[in-house]
């Protein structure tokens, strides 16, 4: 595993963003881990946040981006916090992108996006926070096509998220993630996966914070909902 991914699991359980116990999903499943990255609240925070995923967007992508598309609400400061970051760790300047609930119907940035304007030409990354089932794309990825003159205009590079739960998404026996590439076509990653989490804290951990219980408590949840 490579160090970065390490000290993204420590930072995760430092900041309180990943945690272990019984959690009720929106889904209505009852997990026993959750991530929350609405609890990065402080500069520091947000400024290493910004900086493992500009790593994990350089790993996985490259550089031939020319926006980053930030899904409201939670993909806002995740957009912006990684542009900052990529500028500052590689040197490349990359645009921030995102959507509005509500198109603004005024003034010189009326239209349903928040920063950047998308046009042809551009290769675009998404980032989100964490994908469960795989439905937010369904919203995003059209209001990224709608801002093509010509199909094919805007390149999606691919889409990174903080943790793949790794969890089947709906209607399939597939993981979320990997049911996002075959379906739309381009590479779905994520900073770490459950499976690194565990190696980290478990396997190869002290198990203080994933105890031998609460270990077993995962492994049931997946023997139920992990994608195969």
């Amino acid at each position: 595993m490579e160090d970065y991914k390490k000290e993204f699991i420590d930072f995760m359980v430092e900041c309180g963003v990943l945690k272990f116990g019984s959690f009720t999903l929106k889904s209505g499943r009852q997990s026993p881990f959750f991530m929350n990255a609405g609890a990065y609240v402080t500069g520091s925070q947000l400024k290493r946040l910004g900086e493992f995923y500009a790593k994990a967007i350089h790993d996985n992508f490259g550089d031939e981006i020319d926006a980053f598309f930030g899904p409201a609400y939670k993909g806002i400061p995740l957009a912006v916090v990684t542009a900052v970051a990529y500028s500052e760790l590689f040197g490349k300047e990359i645009k921030y992108c995102a959507d509005r609930k509500e198109a603004k119907d005024h003034g010189a940035d009326k239209g349903g996006l928040l920063g950047y304007q998308l046009k042809d030409g551009d290769r675009v990354v998404i980032i989100e926070d964490v994908t469960t089932s795989g439905k937010s794309i369904e919203e995003t990825y059209p209001k990224i096509k709608a801002q093509e003159t010509v199909p094919g205009g805007i390149e999606i590079v691919g889409e990174i998220v903080s943790l793949n739960r790794m969890e089947k998404a709906p209607d399939s026996d597939k993981a979320a993630l990997e049911v996002i590439s075959e379906k739309y076509g381009f590479p779905a990653r994520a900073i770490v996966s459950m499976k690194d989490v565990i190696d980290a804290l478990h396997t190869n951990g002290d198990r203080k914070i994933i105890t031998d219980e609460i270990k077993a408590e995962i492994d049931k949840y997946n023997a139920e909902y992990g994608g195969k």
